[in-house]
């Protein structure tokens, strides 16, 4: 089966972004299919730009198609969005030219949608239409999208996307549930982001913590540092834990976003807060197994509680127990699986509340974690899911 997956964040283990495309692919294409991924350049990947417009080369036998589009979520609004519209519209000449027996399109954003829909109408190819956020109504509620007309065509766009798709691929049940609930479609599988088991499983060898985190209880956080991601909560945190004396106890940011240099300023008379670059996944590895527990913040929105972050799954492999804010599927996880705690998004005494408890408590901490793991090997598993949206595919051929 001829494969092409239009997605603009492609990134290895090398890159300090998820890699589900990458892991899903190559395990494809050593089963003997043939897999294209058409591209562009985020800088959290481990892709860089090259010369001219296009770059195209072969990886662990995917062939990939790299638009040297610069994307960057420290830019401004306008810029983004022009970014996502030029990759829109260079990346429908590859959905003309490439040969495919299946298309997926990749989304948010939802512009990346474009090529699958001018595949399925122009080429006649099937489309399987992938979401990994809900646009546009994750913008909308974030008060990124205002204009009513920007919304409504957003909204055109998106049914478009999910009537044009013989199948629909969700990363998580309660977007499924979203999807079905609101628009009745029911063509579709909950396929979440999976476990690194075996890179998250050990200690990477050569990476060793400095000295202050080796003897702290650390709260992790890792990824985007800004207003969606609730960083702020952690901030605050970090002060109850300072001002209730609990100096054994360290908040950690790692990552890069539009309030890092902010929350970094605030934080500076701080001593148990500490904010650190973004790095590999190589040698992010090591903080995630040395940490007390995983913070999964997200801002209190009806449409991030569907959301499905890739630090949880990083958490669960490992073996380190998660405290989050939403309400909806994750919290059911960790709440069944007693893996992890929930708290208010807006409750930083809580949260500061439950890191003393977990730092109290060591024993309990590593069987939490341990129970983490344990679901991790038996419904988070790549070679499961990657299975599982391959069967999607195959199913899209009648």
């Amino acid at each position: 089966m001829r494969i092409v997956y239009f997605y603009q964040y492609f990134c290895t283990p090398k890159g300090s972004w998820g890699t589900r495309v990458y892991e899903f692919a190559r395990r494809w294409v050593a089963q003997g299919h043939q897999v294209t991924v058409v591209t562009s350049v985020y800088y959290k990947s481990d892709l860089k730009k090259g010369k001219g417009l296009v770059s195209r080369y072969s990886l662990d036998g995917i062939d990939v198609v790299q638009l040297n589009i610069e994307i960057n979520n420290k830019a401004k609004i306008l810029t983004r969005i022009w970014t996502f519209v030029a990759y829109a519209l260079l990346s429908s000449y590859y959905a003309l030219r490439l040969r495919a027996n299946v298309v997926v399109a990749s989304s948010g954003p939802i512009t990346a949608g474009i090529p699958g829909l001018v595949a399925r109408y122009l080429r006649g190819r099937k489309l399987v239409f992938e979401v990994r956020d809900l646009w546009p109504e994750g913008a909308i509620e974030m008060g990124l999208l205002n204009n009513k007309y920007a919304q409504r065509l957003a909204y055109a766009l998106e049914r478009r996307c999910y009537k044009a798709a013989s199948h629909i691929i969700t990363l998580s049940p309660g977007m499924a549930d979203w999807i079905r609930n609101r628009y009745g479609f029911t063509h579709l599988t909950s396929v979440p982001n999976a476990s690194d088991l075996e890179l998250f499983g050990e200690d990477p060898p050569g990476v060793e913590l400095p000295a202050w985190a080796q003897s702290k209880r650390l709260a992790l956080y890792t990824g985007n540092i800004g207003q969606v991601n609730n960083s702020r909560l952690l901030l605050e945190a970090a002060r109850h834990l300072h001002e209730a004396g609990r100096t054994d106890i360290e908040v950690v940011l790692i990552g890069d976003g539009q309030w890092k240099e902010a929350l970094q300023a605030e934080g500076a008379g701080l001593p148990n807060f500490k904010m650190l670059p973004i790095m590999p996944k190589t040698e992010l590895v090591a903080w995630v197994r040395q940490a007390m527990v995983m913070l999964v913040p997200l801002r209190g929105t009806p449409v991030l509680d569907t959301s499905s972050p890739n630090k949880l799954f990083e958490a669960m492999a490992a073996s380190t127990p998660v405290i989050q804010t939403t309400q909806g599927w994750i919290k059911e996880l960790v709440d069944s699986h007693a893996c992890g705690y929930t708290v208010e998004a807006d409750d930083a005494a809580g949260l500061a509340r439950l890191l003393m408890q977990m730092a109290d408590d060591p024993e309990g901490v590593d069987a939490m974690g341990q129970r983490a793991r344990e679901v991790a090997e038996r419904e988070f598993n790549r070679e499961t899911l990657s299975q599982r949206m391959l069967k999607a595919l195959e199913d899209t051929q009648g």
